[in-house]
């Protein structure tokens, strides 16, 4: 983790430890604050599809596990209603790719967040996800 990220909320840093996907696909957490959080994953041989470009699949977990850092910056447990995603531009093996996470709002236990994926400037997808807070539960310590 960088030191940005080790200034971060607890919640966040605390479900991300303790994301096994994430960590053996070596995504790594850039930053996080209240309501946000960056992440970073270069893409392998083995996220690659048979055109030669990054498999969705591999993209939109980047994305997801942004906003899953972004909505659990807050501290109670909060998990994923939906999401979608619009691929905007291919990305190949070698290709650094940084996700973006924004809260544009949250109201109750609901709350929705903007991701934007980009290698370097360019956009390679963007993605919404709609979050709920589970009542009265806090992040678990990893074993």
């Amino acid at each position: 983790m960088t030191e940005a990220a080790q200034a971060s909320p607890a919640p966040a840093e605390r479900m991300f430890a303790a994301d096994e996907a994430s960590q053996r696909l070596g995504i790594e957490l850039v930053d996080v604050g209240e309501g946000t959080a960056v992440l970073r994953m270069t893409v392998t041989k083995a996220m690659v599809n048979g055109h030669g470009i990054a498999h969705g699949g591999y993209v939109f977990l980047l994305a997801d596990s942004a906003f899953a850092c972004a909505c659990n910056s807050h501290g109670p447990v909060t998990v994923a209603s939906g999401a979608d995603v619009t691929f905007v531009a291919p990305a190949y093996e070698g290709d650094v790719l940084t996700a973006t996470a924004e809260e544009v709002t949250r109201f109750g236990r609901s709350g929705v967040y903007d991701v934007s994926v980009r290698r370097g400037d360019a956009v390679v997808a963007v993605f919404r996800g709609r979050s709920r807070t589970f009542r009265d539960a806090q992040p678990e310590e990893p074993q």
